[in-house]
């Protein structure tokens, strides 16, 4: 195979999906865990790469993002960024946690649906 030539690769892995845990909702919540753990990976490659080709062009010295220190307006708006991505990510815990029985089979308002559906 040549530098040139382009592998593709399937959109999705054949046979069944390995389960480790008796409940599947942990499977996939292993599964999504381990999807950003490598996109977490790919990021921390491109900033690394992008400070080491900086500091190679004299654009930033060595060490300098590690010396960074942010002042306060940076820190605050780092902080609301940081805040509204832990809302994002943990919307479905905080649902659960505000009205427990949402989507439970025996929640009332699940069952008025039904009731209409059915009609």
């Amino acid at each position: 195979m040549t530098a040139q030539t382009k592998v593709i690769l399937p959109k999705k892995a054949k046979g069944a999906r390995p389960y480790f845990f008796e409940d599947p909702a942990l499977d996939k919540m292993l599964a999504m865990l381990m999807g950003l753990v490598g996109e977490v990976s790919v990021l921390a490659d491109r900033v690394d790469t992008l400070e080491r080709l900086l500091v190679r062009h004299g654009v930033l010295g060595e060490g300098a993002v590690d010396g960074f220190s942010p002042d306060t307006a940076i820190r605050e708006q780092r902080d609301a960024k940081r805040e509204q991505l832990l809302r994002n990510v943990l919307r479905i815990v905080a649902q659960d946690y505000e009205d427990p029985d949402r989507g439970n089979p025996n929640d009332e308002s699940y069952q008025s649906v039904v009731r209409q559906v059915e009609q």
